[in-house]
């Protein structure tokens, strides 16, 4: 099978590739028309279809899987280790929806799901799904008013939370947020069902809160049968960032999403049923919904559930998860692997790696050097691909399923099966030339599995996503890239992340890759700041594999000397940043991606505001104070 002959099909005849794609799951009353795009940008996938997520990720598998392993849950900051046959899961899914319906929960109405990664967060989507529920999972350690916030715009009736997270050894209690948000929220449900894991320090009893284990045991037995959607029912609603304080949701359909993971994990992840797959991600985000649980699941595999820090008890962690556990496919960020690296490579060595087939790396851009280290070490596939919570599977990989195509270093693929992916002039809305910067953009329809609205606000999904290209309606991922010849794209960053210097508009990550590419840097990140005499100026935070590199101030001085020279000589010396700074650390989120707003802020001299999901604290003051020091 040819890749380019098989995008092609997908983008000319969807009706037809979308059909036989279909057949990947159960439906229990076949759809009637594949695609209904009678009122564009909104697409309609598989119209009069009756299907069920949970049951085509568990009771579907259960005459040929029961005792194979669907769950193995490792906490590192517990030391617990659970495995869950798709026997186990079913019934404790049973017991979860059992829990729910007793509290009032039915179809269509919304679950708020405020956990950490722990199985009940499985057992609680799932079970949302078996009821035909919403459910609404929002980032464990989230504070208060965002929380809140989520809370007013899903309007839940019920919300699930647990005592406390656990994260590098840190206790995060969670239900002081959770009481502070309830008073916020002028929507708040009636009831809060608590997992107590006995990990916070002291115990609220609030007359909300519903303790789950006395309930599982009530409902130990009973069997809940599985609601059948319309396959353009909503499944979940996911919050992402915008531009406006208020959250925008991400919409998912039911039967789209379910024929569109099961299509991914043949084409893009070259999985197979009784693989094992390690997701190093969490529930909060889009990676967690998609390929911790229900890809890996619709595809009758065993999915690995990690809690716990790659480093913690030390960077060999996960390495040995891949050997204990027999691990063919992971899949985890740039930012995880470049932690890895500056760890000691007998970690690495140490662990048998021969079950593991592909690393697969999303999340962020895959610089080179790390894309080469890793290849390297472990000799085996680094497979880099490109989505958004918007698209909730890939839209650029190689799909080696289809065609194993050679990666290019820097590139995460080229586009998937349909997806109509064209670069546009940010200016004219007309297609870019090769080799030309543009945004990428995606034509309608947007392939099954793609968000279907903004929960509550059809116009907002309108206006932000499919009316910002000027003179074409078409959706805008806000990323920039280039194309090489062979259809390749590289990301060059966010459109939001471009800088304007003396009139020439510069994108923050082609500084990171110039810099990045220097082998004394192990990370670094660009921002644009306000110059009174440039419009903007870019400024480079960088950390140094060895921090002695830059001990004393003439050794910064010329070692950013030298990473100018660097950007100088690929870039040009309008890409050179005004300001080298080395620091410890980058401040991050939990997920490993960073917050380059607030590394903004800091360096214009104002607060950075709420940061909920941040690793670490510390990251922000060593930026405040290598602005101040005014170090490289």
């Amino acid at each position: 099978m040819h890749y380019r002959d098989f995008h092609r099909e997908s983008i000319a005849n969807p009706d037809e590739f979308w059909r036989r794609e279909a057949a990947r799951i159960h439906w229990e009353t076949p759809f009637d028309q594949v695609l209904d795009r009678s009122n564009p940008p909104f697409a309609r996938w598989f119209c009069g279809g009756r299907t069920n997520l949970c049951f085509n990720a568990v009771d579907r598998h259960l005459a040929a899987r029961a005792q194979q392993n669907a769950l193995v849950y490792v906490s590192t900051e517990t030391g617990i280790e659970r495995r869950y046959t798709y026997a186990d899961l079913h019934a404790e899914v049973n017991r979860m929806a059992a829990v729910m319906r007793s509290l009032g929960v039915g179809r269509g109405d919304r679950v708020l799901i405020y956990l950490p990664m722990i199985p009940e967060a499985v057992f609680a989507m799932l079970a949302c799904a078996r009821l035909g529920a919403i459910h609404s999972v929002v980032f464990g350690g989230f504070a208060a008013p965002s929380l809140a916030a989520r809370i007013d715009d899903a309007k839940p009736a019920l919300l699930v939370t647990a005592d406390a997270g656990a994260r590098g050894g840190k206790v995060i209690d969670y239900t002081p947020l959770v009481d502070e948000a309830m008073a916020r929220a002028a929507h708040a449900p009636p009831k809060v069902l608590l997992i107590d894991r006995q990990l916070a320090p002291e115990r609220l009893n609030a007359p909300y809160l519903v303790d789950y284990e006395p309930l599982r045991e009530q409902h130990y037995d009973v069997q809940i049968p599985c609601e059948w959607l319309e396959s353009n029912e909503p499944s979940y609603i996911l919050y992402t960032s915008g531009t406006t304080g208020k959250p925008k949701g991400v919409q998912r359909d039911v039967g789209g999403y379910a024929v569109a993971l099961a299509a991914s994990m043949e084409y893009i992840f070259e999985g197979r049923a009784g693989d094992t797959m390690f997701t190093a991600s969490d529930i909060g985000w889009v990676v967690g919904h998609s390929y911790i649980i229900y890809a890996p699941l619709l595809a009758g595999m065993t999915t690995v559930m990690y809690e716990g820090t790659p480093i913690r008890p030390d960077g060999g962690i996960w390495w040995r998860l891949v050997e204990q556990h027999r691990i063919n496919l992971m899949f985890t960020a740039p930012t995880a692997i470049r932690v890895l690296k500056k760890q000691d490579p007998a970690l690495l060595r140490a662990a048998d790696l021969s079950s593991l087939r592909t690393l697969f790396l999303a999340g962020e851009p895959l610089d080179e050097p790390t894309a080469e280290w890793i290849s390297e070490a472990l000799d085996k596939p680094v497979v880099d691909n490109y989505w958004q919570t918007e698209t909730g599977w890939p839209m650029l990989a190689i799909q080696r399923g289809v065609e194993a195509l050679p990666p290019k270093l820097g590139s995460p693929g080229v586009p998937c099966y349909g997806y109509d992916l064209v670069l546009r002039s940010e200016h004219t809305g007309e297609p870019c030339a090769q080799g030309e910067k543009g945004v990428i953009t995606l034509g309608y329809p947007l392939p099954p599995g793609c968000m279907q609205t903004v929960w509550g606000d059809d116009a907002r999904f309108v206006k932000t996503y499919w009316e910002s290209v000027p003179g074409q309606q078409v959706y805008s991922t806000f990323d920039w890239g280039v194309q090489d010849a062979d259809g390749y794209v590289t990301i060059l960053g966010r459109t939001d992340d471009v800088i304007n210097v003396a009139g020439h508009r510069l994108g923050t990550r082609e500084i990171e890759e110039a810099i990045s590419s220097h082998a004394a840097v192990a990370e670094v990140a660009v921002v644009g700041v306000n110059d009174a005499v440039k419009g903007q100026a870019a400024l480079a935070f960088v950390v140094l594999r060895d921090a002695n590199a830059a001990a004393s101030p003439a050794d910064a001085q010329k070692l950013a000397a030298a990473l100018a020279a660097t950007v100088d000589r690929q870039l040009g010396a309008i890409g050179r940043p005004a300001r080298v700074h080395f620091v410890p650390m980058l401040p991050k989120t939990r997920s490993g991606k960073l917050l380059r707003r607030a590394i903004a802020a800091l360096a214009e001299g104002h607060e950075p505001g709420d940061l909920p999901t941040i690793e670490d604290a510390s990251a922000l003051l060593s930026i405040r104070e290598a602005v101040s020091a005014g170090n490289g």
